[in-house]
């Protein structure tokens, strides 16, 4: 078997995290339940991206320590995320639910329109010049948070075996399809960013991985759907996966980006975690994913991002590397067992190894950023929530990465 030391031990590390590892990352997320008044009455503070790992933490710590308060924790905090992302911006003079419905539909269908960003400031009116700088402060909708919290949705399902979850991402992949795509001279295309209602566009421009978040994110929950043993209402998403499906095809997804970079590594972890339940049939993306977090990675570290100290380095951008990069063993576990009948298997396991080249930079950046001096930086404090949570993903990544393979009972 080809797989070097540098694997085997992130194998290790990712299948049974360490004590101290499981520790560290439940003492992060307490801090962050505390911080963000999840576990108490108070107004809670909430913002979509970090919740989504956040979901997905709480549900890896429940497995890793038997406590079924992780798992209370996860369906509190998704609970709460719907109704606060769920309604419009304490500023905004709109109210109720951004989908429309009453507050009884709106109980039943929270995401029917979509989630908002969680930004502090509210969206820009129509009569407000576009900034850019003060629009990173702006609320409104980002596709690219819509399919993270349809994966955390999907994974609540899959860990806990209520099918209305799957139904919620569901419905959430659906309207976002719908807001987000659009047909232009060039082809199809998406919006970046949109108003909290989705009836406007805030930012036009396409995110680069976008149609790919799309593509993955529906086929996984169609895929979910599809095994459950009594077919639940919603949408069924064929038509949302076809559109997304043409967007991706023959399109590079290469990127130097750390964040991006992991989030390739996740899709690819995804992929081939779905492929033996009958996903992405005669495919070639896991090949190109793989092939393409090869080449960026490349890129990455030519520029030798590492050697900065941490005022000049941006932690949860890095940490989402590492927690891409400890998907690695998942995808040659998946590719060496499970799917001995692809016909590029022998490229994959080749890409698989140039990966493992870079796997030990995974442990480097998680390392750097547990030292208690490092974290005195501000570009540490200005990101707490965001930074500790996708620490905690990285010490114990299995509520993110890992897609149970059987339904929970």
């Amino acid at each position: 078997m080809y797989v070097g030391r540098a694997i085997q031990a992130v194998t290790e590390s990712t299948t049974i995290p360490s004590p101290e590892a499981v520790d560290e990352a439940g003492d992060l997320m307490m801090r962050f339940a505390e911080r963000t008044v999840l576990a108490s009455d108070l107004p809670p503070q909430r913002y979509l991206w970090t919740d989504a790992f956040a979901v997905c933490n709480f549900l890896g710590l429940a497995q890793a320590t038997g406590e079924e308060r992780y798992t209370e924790l996860a369906l509190r905090l998704v609970d709460q995320v719907h109704h606060v992302l769920g309604s419009y911006h304490v500023d905004d003079p709109r109210t109720g639910w951004i989908s429309g419905l009453s507050a009884q539909e709106g109980e039943v269908h929270p995401t029917r329109g979509g989630l908002r960003i969680g930004k502090a400031l509210p969206e820009r009116s129509v009569s407000q010049p576009f900034d850019e700088q003060l629009e990173w402060r702006r609320d409104g909708q980002y596709f690219h948070y819509l399919t993270k919290w349809m994966h955390a949705l999907n994974q609540v399902y899959r860990w806990t075996g209520q099918s209305k979850f799957n139904t919620w991402a569901r419905e959430l992949a659906a309207v976002a399809h719908e807001a987000f795509t659009y047909a232009d001279r060039s082809g199809r295309r998406m919006v970046w960013k949109m108003s909290t209602d989705l009836s406007r566009p805030l930012v036009s421009s396409m995110g680069h991985h976008d149609p790919l978040d799309g593509f993955i994110t529906c086929t996984q929950l169609q895929a979910t759907k599809s095994a459950q043993p009594s077919t639940p209402r919603g949408p069924s998403l064929e038509d949302e996966v076809a559109d997304f499906a043409a967007m991706v095809a023959g399109q590079d997804w290469a990127t130097a980006d750390p964040l991006g970079l992991g989030g390739l590594l996740a899709d690819a972890s995804r992929v081939a975690q779905l492929m033996p339940l009958g996903a992405f049939v005669g495919s070639d993306l896991l090949d190109t994913l793989l092939a393409a977090a090869v080449r960026g990675l490349a890129g990455y570290a030519q520029r030798n991002d590492l050697s900065y100290p941490a005022s000049r380095r941006l932690a949860f951008r890095e940490l989402g590397l590492a927690i891409g990069l400890s998907a690695v063993p998942l995808i040659e576990n998946e590719v060496r067992m499970r799917h001995r009948h692809l016909s590029r298997r022998a490229e994959m396991h080749e890409q698989i190894k140039a990966l493992a080249a870079y796997v030990a930079l995974g442990p480097e950046i998680e390392s750097f950023w547990r030292h208690p001096q490092h974290r005195e930086a501000r570009t540490w404090s200005e990101h707490r929530d965001i930074n500790e949570v996708m620490l905690a993903t990285s010490l114990v990544p299995a509520g993110f990465l890992r897609i149970p393979s059987e339904e929970p009972t």
